[in-house]
């Protein structure tokens, strides 16, 4: 199975950098440098969810119902003419359940490691969150998961490969060490140990199970 490090750098990868960057007007290598930061952070955020039966349960819904992978299958038709309304939206949706109110810290973190603007980070993220559910769909059907610890072997999986700059990265954003920095503050709203009912894990579950 193929990690995030390893889509990014990957024949359907370069489709997604491509279509992104033409899309936005955005370099290919900042483009690529933003989904190397941002791709994890949204499967950290599953991972953590998917520790509860619940949770894995309701990705695996979310999965079986939409998001089973087929999309990476035409990427030229998703990106053709222009990233349908539809998928915009598809990907706002779940970009609002993942992150919530927070999601313009998370768009301006983003944007000042990668010096792309914050309005423009968020049309690239309301585009790969579909992407990015998509791959798991493909990779849960040829791992045979179905159960929460396979989902949560197989998402931590996805998150092995990175470079030992983006694992920096990557703790800093899903590690909530209350130290009040911009990014930890991200990790308490989108991943951290907060289960009360209205806070993020539990929109995640609510979203994954609608």
């Amino acid at each position: 199975m193929s990690g995030l490090a390893s889509l990014l750098d990957s024949d359907i990868g370069r489709q997604i950098i491509g279509g992104i960057s033409s899309e936005t007007g955005t370099s290919e290598d900042k483009t690529s440098n933003l989904l190397g930061m941002a791709l994890p952070l949204l499967t950290g955020a599953m991972k953590k969810n998917a520790t509860t039966p619940q949770g894995a349960e309701g990705l695996m819904n979310a999965i079986n119902n939409k998001h089973d992978g087929s999309i990476l299958d035409n990427l030229g038709g998703f990106f053709g003419g222009g990233v349908d309304q539809s998928a915009i939206s598809d990907g706002a949706g779940i970009l609002s359940h993942v992150l919530g109110g927070n999601q313009p810290n998370v768009e301006n973190a983003l944007s000042s490691k990668t010096g792309i603007d914050a309005g423009t980070v968020s049309q690239i993220l309301k585009m790969a969150a579909p992407l990015i559910l998509g791959y798991l769909g493909k990779q849960t059907k040829q791992s045979n998961v179905s159960g929460a610890n396979d989902m949560s072997s197989l998402l931590g999986s996805m998150l092995g490969g990175q470079s030992q700059e983006n694992q920096s990265l990557i703790t800093s954003l899903i590690d909530s060490d209350g130290d009040g920095s911009v990014l930890d503050d991200v990790a308490d709203m989108v991943i951290g140990s907060n289960k009360k009912k209205g806070g993020i894990g539990g929109m995640l579950g609510n979203f994954f199970n609608s």
